[in-house]
């Protein structure tokens, strides 16, 4: 009995300690809690139960209207229009970024001087003030005074109106969205390839990987697999909520070409007050990320993890 005693002792001591360390672990915990519940949970929980009322931003009344705000998405050209928009604006801008973030991470990290040059200069986009950057190029894709037309006039081509007209306003937001992403998708990138192992490499060569295409396709390509992912799925989730270049450059003009959804959002809360109408549409918007975001995992989560 004596023994047996002896033994449970510990026993409890453990248990005690492990208690006291997880009590400690959730007082640590509880600030990040209550801020998360506060700006995140209570948020989401306020758009979604406003979904479903006719709440104007003004009025101390509101009506329960049920399924009535979505049922008049399904039929309002400008929430479509935008939808639309905003998918394209996306299958172009995130794709683009990733090979050309890719690409210009292989070259930073195969060039041997300056570079920490090239990685400062390619992340510039990424921490430059949107006025400043909106202004540059507004005056690059001008008409008649802006450098990309007359570069084209010195060809023969005739430049188009690229913000002015509904045929490549959508098109140009999409070059200075690729434009904002290549650096911070570089220095994702950058950051997986120097966590690949040399070794690998010197492996792969005695092989038979001789050349610097084999090298890739074996080693760093399949390595980059978990840095793939996160960087396919930052670049979507920014991509899909766009909005400061639409507001800054066209104003969703002309005649809704480059208007995305964050911006007809936008329109609906804060310019016409119809916030019961602009949470529907939060709602939405809220579901398509996680949908895309549950999509990317399961068709790439399999495919990157090894063991």
């Amino acid at each position: 009995m004596a023994s047996i005693a002896a033994t449970s002792l510990p026993m409890q001591t453990a248990a005690a300690r492990e208690r006291s360390e997880a009590r400690t672990a959730l007082l640590f915990a509880l600030p990040a809690i209550i801020l998360i519940v506060l700006f995140i949970i209570v948020p989401i929980i306020a758009v979604v139960v406003l979904g479903f009322t006719d709440f104007q931003l003004g009025d101390k009344s509101l009506r329960f209207v049920a399924f009535e705000n979505y049922a008049h998405l399904l039929k309002d050209r400008a929430f479509i229009k935008s939808l639309w928009n905003t998918a394209t604006y996306t299958a172009i801008v995130a794709p683009v970024s990733i090979v050309l973030g890719l690409g210009v991470a292989l070259l930073i990290e195969s060039e041997g001087i300056g570079r920490s040059f090239f990685r400062t200069a390619y992340f510039l986009p990424v921490a430059s003030l949107i006025v400043a950057m909106a202004t540059v190029w507004q005056y690059l894709f001008h008409p008649t005074i802006g450098p990309i037309n007359a570069l084209l006039a010195e060809i023969g081509v005739r430049g188009p109106n690229w913000l002015g007209s509904s045929a490549t306003a959508l098109y140009s937001l999409s070059i200075i969205g690729v434009w904002q992403s290549v650096g911070f998708n570089m220095v994702l990138f950058l950051a997986g390839l120097t966590a690949i192992p040399r070794e690998l490499y010197a492996a792969a060569e005695v092989d038979g990987a001789k050349s610097s295409f084999d090298r890739f396709w074996l080693v760093t390509w399949p390595m980059l697999g978990p840095t793939t992912l996160f960087v396919t799925t930052i670049s979507i989730i920014n991509a899909v909520k766009v909005f400061d270049t639409v507001k800054a450059l066209t104003d969703g003009g002309p005649n809704h070409a480059s208007e995305v959804l964050l911006f007809t959002i936008y329109q609906e809360g804060f310019v016409y007050l119809r916030v019961g109408y602009a949470s529907a549409m939060t709602t939405v918007f809220l579901a398509i990320l996680v949908v895309l975001t549950f999509l990317q995992y399961r068709v790439q989560d399999r495919q990157v993890h090894y063991t």
